[in-house]
């Protein structure tokens, strides 16, 4: 079964170009092989881009997604293509953390989610935004994303 769920993948193995946007980007998915096993996934991008809708200057944030699969996993490569399609998008903080969670809900429709978006500062005051799908699912070790507040240099 594992070479028969990589099946019909457009990204992986091969050479990719990144996509001009977010909502260019194709977001793969795979079927999850461990289906009857509840589990939790984590990807952490501490380099994430985007760019201010007013003055069009880089933001740059350390974002961490957790989700719990249901028949579904998100194709890594595609994620990471996904995510850095933002250096060239304008939107706010609270746009882009909440439309990728938005995002990979609708691909993915896993059991939980939740993402966290530690921004860097703009104009001296760092943004932190949140979003989660609900509880936690029971008896599913969700480990703390351990993201310290910003101090600057403190």
């Amino acid at each position: 079964m594992t070479k028969e769920i990589y099946q019909g993948l457009s990204h992986l193995g091969g050479s990719s170009k990144l996509p001009e946007n977010p909502d260019e980007a194709i977001l793969e998915r795979v079927p999850n092989p461990r289906p009857d096993s509840p589990y939790f996934v984590r990807f952490t991008c501490p380099e994430f881009t985007s760019l201010c809708p007013v003055t069009g200057q880089p933001d740059f944030a350390h974002l961490v997604i957790d989700y719990v699969p249901a028949d579904y996993l998100v194709e890594s490569k595609s994620l990471k293509l996904y995510l850095h399609s933002f250096r060239n998008h304008a939107g706010f903080h609270e746009d882009c953390t909440v439309g990728i969670a938005e995002r990979l809900v609708k691909e993915l429709k896993p059991v939980w989610l939740r993402i966290g978006g530690y921004w860097y500062p703009r104009g001296g005051i760092p943004i932190d935004v949140f979003f989660q799908t609900g509880e936690p699912p029971a008896g599913v070790w969700i480990p703390d994303q351990n993201v310290p507040n910003y101090r600057g240099r403190g």
